[in-house]
């Protein structure tokens, strides 16, 4: 595992990313305003619910609204996918209908990740077994924090194998992670274990996603992706509610990995306060004058 690393040496620039983040953030702004970033931005997002309240129902509900999103809004194109608890697979599977909307779950433990591999791959497989195309997992961030990188890598390997052809999204904690090496290494580790995508945060508790962690991450995925020629997804998660946040975040994947990363298939943005704060932006254009949309 050293010598993977050893392979992705960290760019030493990214020690002091703060001039390269304030010029990204001060061409963010233009974005905030763009009809066409926004409805990128709004086709990113995962639309979530993961709160301890959750059930069968409230979970129904909540996917009908994507359901009618396009029947209500047929000028904009729909969310990027739906994320719920595992054990909502078989709910988001029988009641999700809108076209090109992924079937998303967190699991493997979810948020803290500790619990036995076999159980995280058993929960994993099950949530695809019942119609999940997407599983959101946590490293072992107390293990990768140790230096065990073979754990970690191996334990990434056997959910990524468990699922099948779902697509794989590896949760870094970087709150947790702190310094930009560990958030390089750790993405790295992610990619090679097998990642479909590199997410930030689970927002349970440690801080969320930011500007320095999001840089860090994607100019990791474009060494990884020139080394090795596959594409690997990029999604900030936690926290992220605003407008202008979101814009930073877009603007990132944009400045570092191109136009061609702002697709759903390779980006998204796990929020739930977002989908209307950006719906709000994208109807005031539309109709030349403030709107506030309450839609989710």
């Amino acid at each position: 595992m050293n010598n993977l690393l050893e392979q992705f040496p960290m760019p030493a620039r990214l020690s002091d990313m703060a001039a390269e983040l304030d010029t990204i953030k001060h061409d963010s702004v233009r974005f905030e305003t763009n009809a066409d970033a926004l409805q990128t931005m709004f086709s990113c997002i995962d639309l979530t619910t993961l709160n301890t309240t959750d059930s069968a129902s409230s979970v129904k509900a909540f996917v009908e609204r994507v359901n009618s999103f396009e029947t209500d809004y047929p000028d904009f194109r729909n969310v990027g996918g739906i994320c719920v608890h595992s054990v909502f697979a078989p709910v988001l599977a029988s009641t999700l209908k809108a076209a090109n909307v992924n079937k998303a779950v967190v699991s493997a433990g979810f948020p803290s990740s500790q619990t036995y591999t076999d159980i995280k791959c058993e929960e994993s497989k099950k949530a695809v077994e019942f119609g999940a195309n997407e599983v959101d997992i946590v490293i072992s961030v107390g293990e990768f924090l140790d230096g065990n990188y073979e754990f970690v890598g191996e334990e990434i390997a056997a959910v990524k194998k468990a699922i099948g052809n779902a697509r794989l999204k590896v949760i870094l904690e970087t709150g947790a992670l702190e310094t930009p090496e560990n958030i390089w290494n750790a993405s790295i580790l992610a990619m090679s274990a097998g990642a479909d995508f590199i997410k930030t945060s689970t927002g349970k508790g440690i801080t969320g996603a930011t500007p320095e962690a999001a840089l860090v991450m994607c100019n990791a995925i474009k060494a990884y992706s020139e080394a090795t020629g596959r594409k690997v997804g990029f999604k900030p998660a936690g926290g992220v509610s605003g407008v202008s946040e979101a814009a930073i975040y877009y603007n990132i994947v944009r400045t570092v990995l191109g136009d061609e990363w702002l697709v759903s298939s390779l980006f998204r943005i796990g929020a739930s306060r977002l989908a209307n704060t950006l719906l709000s932006a994208m109807v005031s254009l539309a109709k030349k004058e403030n709107a506030t949309v309450k839609y989710f």
